[in-house]
């Protein structure tokens, strides 16, 4: 699909310009960086998703510590794009918790925390998304993918990015046709319960947070030592997570 098709069909949800581009940039890192379930493909099963396109997120706290937001009905990507630009506007003296409740889908959170590694701020973020893995020993879906993204800055201007989600495969893949939905299961074979624990305690981080509803959490900080450029070095060339 391309990007004027996109912004015409994204249009045509009622969304307004600014929302339109913010999707788009996003889908479109999402394709050039090799996540095509999370590009540009999501427009049409965005068409397919119930929300309010003139809802707008609102904060409800605002401590230099500690923000809750709510996305009060709007498309999480929307949520966190202006979490991201106010914390960017104003970041924490030290660090800061920020909650989001009712903030879903929330896309490829590598991008977000990339944006504020950009920026200067070290940031971790997790999000829960509907039950879709199982147990490893089988049975119902019992918790989501619950990604998690941390990105650090660096002097040299290109953050290192972690980006990982907890199945094996992502719902995008599933999507997107890339991968069936028996694939989608905690990732590491013989040692998924690994990735289990991890889905599960991210999920009742973020929800012990937010609520019953998906939502997300991150965490920002002023770095106060520069190590990525270190890193590198020490990689000698070999591909780096984020690159």
């Amino acid at each position: 699909m391309t990007r004027e098709k996109a912004r015409r069909r994204l249009q045509r949800l009622g969304l307004n310009e600014d929302a339109v581009e913010t999707l788009v940039r996003h889908f479109e890192d999402a394709d050039r960086r090799g996540k095509s379930g999370h590009g540009l493909a999501r427009v049409a099963w965005l068409e397919a998703v119930d929300f309010d396109p003139a809802a707008r997120p609102v904060r409800l706290v605002a401590e230099d510590g500690f923000e809750r937001w709510d996305g009060s009905g709007a498309l999480g990507y929307l949520v966190l794009e202006e979490i991201v630009r106010a914390t960017l506007a104003h970041p924490p003296e030290h660090a800061r918790v920020i909650v989001a409740q009712r903030c879903f889908p929330s896309g490829v959170l590598g991008y977000w925390v990339r944006r504020l590694a950009e920026g200067g701020l070290v940031a971790a973020l997790t999000a829960t998304s509907p039950r879709r893995l199982p147990h490893p020993e089988g049975g119902p879906p019992l918790t989501g993918t619950n990604p998690l993204a941390i990105a650090i800055p660096s002097s040299a201007g290109n953050p290192l990015v972690s980006d990982v989600s907890m199945g094996a495969v992502t719902y995008g893949d599933v999507l997107s046709g890339q991968a069936s939905p028996e694939e989608l299961v905690p990732f590491g074979g013989e040692q998924s319960h690994k990735a289990f624990a991890l889905a599960v305690g991210l999920e009742l981080f973020v929800s012990s947070l937010v609520g019953p509803e998906h939502g997300a959490v991150l965490v920002v900080a002023r770095p106060e030592h520069d190590l990525v450029r270190e890193f590198r070095e020490l990689a000698a060339g070999r591909r780096l997570p984020g690159d």
